[in-house]
């Protein structure tokens, strides 16, 4: 066994202790990442704080990481609007003739307040709260809305703008631009699995699907479409204007706090205490994700000078496994990570590592971006730690490991949906390679 694989396997082995033991995150990287610097040869403490204090500047002044605390200031705004409401009210009277019928508007609902917030908890927790209590008095199956909305919530970091896309983007030093074009055509295939899965389950179990349409003229019909103007507005002027070239991804993100204000204001929800609810929001997330940010590009350094990513590449391609089989190993990683990490710490975490492997084996850092999302998503809906799950437990009062079973269909189509993206890799590079 070479030394730096033995190397990379002992710091998985303390990494697991560190994190059993409760330790916070960004503290296990950091002592992991200084133990190991020190035991390297002809390493100082001199020298390692020299290092520390040179990648953690370079990491945490990144033009683009000035976007992460707009956009997360934009999803704690947003989900104190009526949103959702709008959404839900907007597209429910044009589904009556789909199978499956109202649960659709809960896969729509999630994507297009995912492409306006770029948080996976804040897409499930507000469309849950206006969907689930009206599906239920209409008499839809529970587990099916609850497996919709878990799995919907997902929508939030695959359809741009994404917090875990901002994050990547910094870390893997790739265009935050490219990596949003790259979610939006996944983020309509697993839309369109989920809505397929939907259709399915209502054909194989008509009984459990209530049929009450609301009486409603096609006039009535397009004034409640047109309640989705404030999220349509917004998103099309932000995003073609970044897509067209005029702002930056950070300038995007600025326009989209404005367009969030104006919408709160709309509403009249713009109040003092919600204004600093928000505030006070964004200033613990956006701190949590800095240091993890920080920390995990000190790890970056330390793994790159143990020559650990290049043992564990020659490591994996003595398996004689190729591309697919690395990118199969990586989801069973990454399904396991998933029951225990939240999705930035999977990234920050293994980003060091798993990105050489991966661009060795000939893949894009983009697709694998894309990748490496859908692996967070499946994440959120993985227990014992699955964030999606965490939240319906607090609105639904049902047991986690209930809402993975019920999550689990949709699970199975966010697998496909990797194994698609896997197999025609031109559906996440295709919108990145137009875009100059």
């Amino acid at each position: 066994m070479e030394p730096e694989f033995a190397r990379g396997l002992i710091i998985v082995a303390v990494l697991l202790v560190l994190l059993g033991s409760g330790i916070w995150i960004f503290g296990a990287i950091f002592l992991i990442s200084l133990g190991g610097l020190f035991f390297l040869q002809d390493f100082s403490f001199v020298r390692i704080g020299t290092l520390m204090k040179t990648v953690s500047w370079r990491a945490l002044t990144s033009y683009e990481l000035a976007s992460l605390p707009l956009f997360v200031w934009m999803a704690e705004i947003l989900f104190r609007t009526r949103l959702s409401e709008q959404i839900f009210r907007g597209v429910s009277p044009w589904v009556d003739w789909v199978p499956g019928r109202l649960l659709h508007v809960v896969i729509v609902a999630c994507g297009l307040f995912g492409a306006v917030s770029g948080s996976s908890t804040a897409t499930c927790a507000t469309v849950s709260k206006i969907a689930l209590p009206e599906l239920r008095k209409r008499g839809y199956d529970d587990g099916v809305i609850i497996g919709a909305l878990s799995a919907g919530g997902t929508l939030g970091i695959m359809i741009p703008p994404s917090i875990a896309m901002v994050i990547y983007a910094v870390v893997a030093e790739v265009s935050l631009v490219k990596l949003m074009l790259a979610g939006f055509l996944p983020g309509l295939l697993m839309m369109g699995l989920f809505s397929g899965y939907i259709c399915g389950w209502s054909v194989l179990n008509p009984d459990r699907t209530p049929y009450d349409p609301e009486p409603m003229r096609l006039i009535e019909r397009f004034a409640r479409l047109f309640e989705l103007a404030p999220v349509a507005v917004l998103f099309i002027f932000i995003f073609g204007a970044l897509f067209a070239g005029y702002i930056t991804a950070t300038e995007c993100a600025a326009w989209g706090v404005a367009g969030a204000l104006l919408i709160a204001a709309q509403q009249r929800l713009l109040t003092w205490e919600t204004f600093k609810l928000s505030i006070r929001g964004t200033v613990r997330t956006t701190s949590m994700l800095v240091m993890l940010i920080g920390m995990a590009a000190i790890m970056s350094s330390f793994v790159a000078l143990a020559g650990i990513p290049n043992a564990m590449s020659r490591a994996v391609d003595s398996l004689g496994v190729g591309p697919f089989g690395l990118v199969a190993i990586l989801m069973l990683v990454f399904i396991v990570l998933g029951m225990f990490l939240d999705g930035m710490s999977m990234i920050l975490l293994t980003l060091p590592v798993t990105l050489p492997m991966v661009v060795a084996a000939g893949f894009d850092p983009i697709w694998y971006g894309i990748f490496l999302i859908l692996m967070i998503e499946i994440g959120a809906l993985t227990p014992p730690v699955g964030f999606n799950l965490f939240v319906l437990q607090n609105i639904t009062g049902k047991n986690i490991f209930s809402i993975g079973r019920m999550s689990f269909p949709f699970f199975l189509m966010m697998v496909i949906c990797i194994f698609v993206l896997v197999a025609s890799p031109q559906i996440v590079m295709v919108l990145p390679n137009l875009y100059h």
